[in-house]
């Protein structure tokens, strides 16, 4: 588990911590279901900007924009890179290795550009009507502990598209049962803050769903085009399934 834990925070967070001694599938199979822990320093932060939000001290674009850089920077942008590198390469045509190619280079395409353009809007447009109030932050704050289920998700049963990286090491490495495991506890996690929100109980289901969706729409997409998972396809997971999940909880907050 230490392993595990090491490989989760160094892979999904831009923080020091020792290297892992040892990396097989189990250790990157938990690693894979651990994401979601990583979460914490980030709902700290917009815990932060909800109570100056809330005190008129700042306002909500604002705080909306700096919401969505927090993670941004605790992720050394991993995530947005994946996001830009997957859509250029399911968008360079139908020939797999050409695809893989693409998702390999340093630069960014259109494609990979009117993504992050896109979603980046989406994000910051539903965090600036969710961060206004507490039960609004409360559905925010589990959109991005759902989003990064994503990475369970696409580990779940799925080849390497290539023999190398990230995705090499966490394909296939988690279980159904850990799958579900996973999305059981975030679940429970978003009842106690619904509960904490004054939320109805069926938006801790109905926003983890949706990025559940989000995060599988992405991966089948790549794994249908690719063959298989990278990391940048799980980084593209990720990005999806918070998208998906804020716009769910926008629609809760404001329905």
């Amino acid at each position: 588990m230490p392993d595990a834990w090491r490989l989760c925070m160094g892979t999904f967070l831009a923080v020091p911590v020792r290297p892992p001694r040892r990396v097989d599938r189990r250790t990157a199979g938990w690693a894979m279901v651990l994401a979601p822990a990583t979460t914490v320093p980030a709902l700290l932060v917009w815990a932060a900007l909800v109570a100056v939000v809330v005190h008129e001290r700042l306002p909500p674009s604002v705080a909306a924009a700096l919401a969505v850089a927090t993670p941004v920077l605790l992720s050394r942008a991993m995530h947005l890179d994946g996001l830009a590198d997957t859509a250029d390469g399911l968008s360079a045509g139908y020939d797999r290795e050409r695809s893989l190619e693409v998702m390999r280079r340093s630069d960014v395409g259109p494609s990979g550009a009117a993504a992050l353009v896109l979603v980046l809007l989406v994000d910051v447009a539903c965090l600036a009507a969710l961060l206004r109030t507490v039960p609004g932050a409360v559905l925010a704050g589990t959109a991005l502990v759902a989003s990064r289920l994503a990475p369970a998700l696409a580990s779940c049963g799925r080849p390497a598209a290539r023999p190398g990286g990230l995705g090499r090491s966490v394909a296939g490495s988690v279980g159904p049962a850990g799958l579900v495991v996973t999305v059981v506890v975030v679940m429970l996690l978003g009842a106690v803050a619904a509960w904490l929100g004054h939320l109805p109980s069926y938006a801790a289901v109905l926003v983890p769903l949706a990025a559940l969706l989000g995060a599988e729409a992405v991966t089948r997409r790549a794994t249908r085009r690719l063959g298989g998972v990278t990391g940048d396809v799980v980084g593209a997971a990720i990005e999806a399934a918070l998208a998906a999940a804020l716009v769910t909880a926008t629609l809760l907050a404001t329905g």
